[in-house]
């Protein structure tokens, strides 16, 4: 064996002991989270914070590049972070096994930290996954290590002849090696197969719950709609090759929130509290509760702060909901024009999300609902189950507060909300927008006619011409499909008499308020973006 190899070896083996350490770390911290609860994991808890220090131009980064696998790319990230930094301790502790040992604690401490700094955090308890994981893997890399470490052993002395034969001795380890290979490798196998076991165990136990919260979401039976949505005229969905339905199906509505770990609300433990300044008669209601209260059904489109021009984070769907200005005026609220002491609704969710939302703008006769159902079904987990927030005409992030447990009445002089306090606007009415559908960015297509449709949106507004042009030239008026309801958007269409080259198309709408939205770029930071959604095609 050379020399080389001699030197790789303890080094190679040393930082799989790391590895090891770091994997029997989580797989505990698992395990331990099911006495605390599921989101106090190191993983969850340290990439929730990671979340929250992020500056927004990070975040609106990685939404535009990877979409709604951006949590999935962050644990990714954070796992293979953890990767090296066990597999750098292993290495060091080859040498200096307590302080690498002593670094193992350092990074339970961090997601103590972590998960106790969290906004859903209401125990110091969320610590006890990150220390117990954290302790664990220190003991697991102290002794491992140890099986490649240990005292020199000296060259023995040559023994004297023996007078009458003897059973052979065993033969000494090098001196200086100190390495226990069959222990080592035993000790590996043991704590991997260990952790495993742990890490399932903690799995299947963290699932019961999930299941349970599945099963209470199965056993939900609607009500009917005390008011139904009015039927939507023949002609509202064009049906068009390439172009986006007029109802957006479940599977393909955005999402886009904070949450790594979608809550799973259990509907027999949901409690709505609504109470703050103004609140006269504060109001408590469990979800059969808030069941039996008149339900109004409405097309509402849905539209996220972080969508780029010509971006897929809107949609519409048939939401199923108590109006939310009934809830308020029972409890007594005013709003700030009548005299009333509150101008900001701040709602909260089971994960510590905080959102602003305008009084006024709820009271002021729209459809802001606290929604139960979705294109006819209970809401999905991932889309707030069982009952979310939506305001028409305002962007997400100050209306569409998903998993709602408690309502507060405040200003917007005393609190800043969970994206107000990282730089975004404290009010955030959705700006007038279209989009091309198809044909889609460097299509090809053949000269002739060729169809160019999209959809057009500014909700609670209403959508009132939209215009195509080609090359910079003149605006040519676009069909537009027949109109729904003013919270919805409107699909429009345009023949195109297309000519061979490499052509760019732009697209504009004017609302009903007359305004045109302006050419003007800019990025979704602080309060949505803007511009013409252009797409560059080739015809041949």
């Amino acid at each position: 064996m050379s020399v080389r190899w001699k030197t790789f070896l303890p080094v190679a083996a040393a930082a799989l002991s790391g590895l090891v350490a770091g994997y029997a770390a989580l797989a505990v911290a698992e395990l331990a989270a099911v006495a605390v609860r599921p989101e106090a994991s190191p993983v969850t808890a340290v990439g929730g914070a990671a979340i929250d220090r992020t500056p927004s131009a990070v975040k609106d980064w990685a939404i535009r590049n990877f979409g709604t696998n951006d949590k999935l790319m962050l644990q990714l990230g954070i796992l293979t972070v953890l990767a090296v930094f066990a597999a750098v301790l292993g290495a060091v502790a080859l040498r200096f096994r307590r302080v690498a040992s002593a670094g193992v604690l350092l990074f339970g401490v961090v997601g103590a930290v972590a998960a106790t700094g969290r906004p859903d955090s209401t125990s110091p308890l969320d610590a006890v996954p990150s220390v117990v994981g954290a302790l664990v893997a220190a003991v697991v890399l102290y002794v491992l290590v140890g099986r490649l470490t240990g005292p020199d052993v000296a060259s023995p002395t040559p023994p004297t002849p023996p007078t009458s034969p003897a059973p052979p001795t065993p033969r000494p380890p090098v001196s200086g090696s100190g390495l226990d290979r069959r222990g080592f490798v035993v000790g590996v196998a043991g704590v991997a197969a260990a952790s495993t076991g742990a890490g399932f165990l903690g799995r299947r136990l963290n699932a019961a719950g999930v299941e349970k919260a599945a099963a209470s979401r199965a056993m939900v039976e609607l009500p009917p709609p005390a008011s139904a949505a009015p039927a939507l005229p023949r002609g509202v969905d064009l049906k068009l090759p390439g172009l986006s339905p007029f109802t957006t199906p479940t599977a393909d509505f955005y999402r886009v929130d904070t949450a790594l770990t979608v809550p799973r609300v259990d509907v027999d433990s949901w409690k709505l509290r609504i109470h703050g300044q103004g609140v006269s008669r504060p109001l408590t209601l469990g979800f059969p509760e808030l069941l039996r209260r008149p339900l109004v059904e409405r097309d509402i489109t849905l539209t996220c702060v972080s969508n780029e021009v010509g971006g897929s984070y809107v949609g519409t769907a048939r939401w199923l909901g108590v109006r939310l200005a009934d809830l308020l005026e029972e409890a007594g609220v005013r709003p700030p024009s009548k005299g009333g002491p509150a101008d900001q609704l701040v709602a909260r969710s089971v994960d510590g999300m905080t959102l602003g939302t305008p009084v006024e703008t709820v009271l002021d006769g729209r459809d802001a609902l606290l929604a139960v159902g979705m294109n006819g079904e209970p809401l999905p987990f991932a889309h707030g189950f069982p009952v979310r927030m939506l305001v028409p005409g305002l962007f997400g992030y100050v209306s569409a507060c998903k998993w709602i447990r408690d309502i507060e009445l405040t200003t917007f002089d005393a609190y800043d909300p969970y994206w107000v306090r990282r730089d975004w606007a404290a009010e955030a009415p959705v700006k007038t927008e279209s989009r091309i559908d198809t044909p889609k960015p460097f299509a090809n297509v053949r000269a002739g006619t060729v169809v160019v449709a999209g959809v057009a949106w500014a909700q609670h507004k209403g959508i009132d011409r939209v215009e195509v042009r080609v090359d910079g030239g003149a605006w040519q008026r676009a069909e537009l499909a027949a109109e729904g309801p003013v919270d919805t958007w409107r699909q429009w269409s345009w023949e195109w008499p297309a000519t061979p080259g490499t052509r760019t198309l732009e697209v504009r709408a004017t609302d009903r308020t007359g305004y045109t939205q302006t050419d003007k770029r800019a990025r979704p930071v602080p309060d949505g973006a803007s511009g013409w959604h252009s797409v560059v095609v080739t015809v041949s």
